[in-house]
């Protein structure tokens, strides 16, 4: 496990902001304004295209998170480019946000993408960020790069997102298996608004509420008993220690307790899960002569 794990995710809370609520709430008002000035050394940059939230993130060379921003979009469903327009508008639009904030041009960055979709589907996110002014560096799969944030040694690591849930196995600090299922947070979020009879938006919103987590918990509950069974039929050839949870959707309290549950496997779900994978996306960002961060 990182050492670093906790600071790292602490700095991400304070300088990663989400842009399409600035003026509503969720940030102070000038929070996506404050300039944060360009750190010393290499930067890196992350682009996590999801399925309900896109995030950019810039670490230092170091690993640690310099700026971000993260909004809501519906451009990708289910790990698949379905607005290409719309995700470029929206990286750009984030990028240039970024880029005010540290005062500096971001050049390059690595991409992300669900173990289980095709090699033209991986070809669109590289497409989207250079068509949004970025050097594509690399491109990898969302388990493995959150995993280059954490670095476990015997476990696997689950990014639950709003359409996919990956799966990594790492066994001596080596991604040993990857896999992918088409079910996430959209999906309690759909659950919502089917029971309680309002929009995908209120849900949405209801969903991402902690103050309403254990009034919702019953009722979602069985999609998260879905997704343990989901973990659970991949990891039936492999002996892990112990299951993190990442991605936005393990920001639910009582996720890890229903996985758990279903598994049989100590679960956890570390820090701010949703900049787990967009932090590790950003340190697999590789330049001329300067290879990834991580072990």
């Amino acid at each position: 496990m990182n050492a670093r794990l906790d600071a790292i995710l602490q700095t991400a809370d304070r300088v990663i902001v989400r842009g399409d609520r600035v003026n509503g709430g969720a940030q102070p008002p000038d929070a996506a304004e404050t300039q944060l000035g360009k750190p010393a050394g290499v930067l890196r940059v992350g682009v996590d295209l999801g399925t309900a939230y896109t995030v950019v993130v810039v670490v230092d060379e170091e690993g640690m998170p310099c700026a971000g921003e993260y909004r809501f979009a519906q451009v990708v469903r289910d790990g698949v480019v379905v607005d290409f327009v719309g995700a470029v508008d929206l990286v750009k639009k984030i990028k240039l946000n970024v880029e005010r904030r540290l005062g500096v041009e971001l050049e390059s960055a690595a991409g992300s993408f669900p173990p289980g979709v095709s090699p033209g589907e991986v070809k669109a996110v590289r497409y989207v960020i250079e068509s949004a002014g970025l050097e594509c560096s690399v491109l990898i799969d969302e388990p493995s790069a959150a995993d280059s944030l954490l670095q476990v040694e015997n476990a696997a690591v689950v990014d639950i997102g709003g359409g996919t849930t990956g799966i990594a196995v790492i066994q001596n600090g080596k991604v040993v298996y990857t896999g992918d299922e088409p079910t996430g947070g959209t999906h309690l979020s759909l659950v919502l608004a089917g029971a309680h009879k309002v929009s995908f938006e209120e849900a949405e919103a209801m969903k991402t509420d902690p103050a309403r987590h254990r009034e919702l918990l019953p009722v979602v509950r069985p999609v998260m008993e879905k997704m343990g069974t989901i973990i659970a039929a991949h990891l039936k050839s492999f002996e892990v220690d112990c299951v993190y949870l990442v991605g936005g959707t393990s920001s639910f309290a009582g996720i890890a307790e229903v996985v758990e549950a279903v598994t049989g496997v100590p679960t956890i779900v570390p820090g701010n899960p949703l900049f787990v994978t967009p932090i590790g996306i950003a340190m697999n960002d590789v330049r001329a002569g300067v290879g990834a961060l991580g072990r």
